[in-house]
């Protein structure tokens, strides 16, 4: 397995979440910070965005703002959201399964970064995220462990810069034993034993 298929996995895990997920709790707290459940959605759908305009290197539309959501989401109803996800996110898969995308220089919206950077983070980023809707509706999130291994990496990878931007908060304490997945969560900021309330 490489990273081309822990980054369709990681997809896949975040669709399914969501399509697993009724509208009527999208008003529901979730781990990430202060996230709401509809707000940890629609973070992912504009991850797929970003995910995706990266793989083509096609050019940002700097009208895009994080904070007005996912384009292809804006002015959609939630009861619509789980089916775009879906189109938005094996769109992105099959992107990032072309030959060579993970080489070479791509972007996020700003300065050029290395693909296979950018790749990685992305995988960490629908997984944990994924995790974020599971545990906010009283779900658990079957990861494999060798995508666990691959979300940990990346984790640990962008974590310093993470809790600088303030994206992150302080790593929370999780027994070295631990699978993989559950240190990543740890040391995205979140308590991997989270429950609401």
């Amino acid at each position: 397995m490489d990273h081309t298929d822990h980054m369709r996995q990681s997809i896949d895990l975040a669709v399914s979440v969501i399509g697993g997920t009724p509208v009527e709790r999208y008003g529901d707290p979730s781990p990430c910070a202060e996230f709401t459940v509809r707000e940890v959605v629609n973070h992912i759908a504009f991850g797929l965005v970003l995910a995706q305009r990266s793989a083509t290197r096609e050019p940002w539309d700097e009208t895009w703002k994080i904070e007005d959501g996912a384009p292809f989401l804006i002015g959609v109803p939630e009861s619509e959201w789980a089916a775009r996800c879906a189109e938005e996110g094996e769109a992105t898969a099959r992107a990032w399964a072309e030959p060579g995308v993970w080489d070479g220089d791509s972007h996020m919206g700003g300065s050029p970064m290395p693909a296979a950077v950018i790749g990685q983070m992305m995988t960490s980023e629908f997984a944990v995220h994924a995790w974020d809707v599971a545990a906010a509706t009283g779900r658990d999130l079957d990861v494999p462990a060798a995508l666990g291994e691959a979300v940990l990496e990346g984790i640990l990878a962008v974590a310093p810069m993470g809790r600088e931007g303030g994206w992150f908060g302080a790593e929370v304490p999780v027994r070295p034993d631990a699978p993989a997945f559950e240190r990543a969560v740890g040391a995205s900021g979140r308590d991997p034993g989270w429950t609401r309330g």
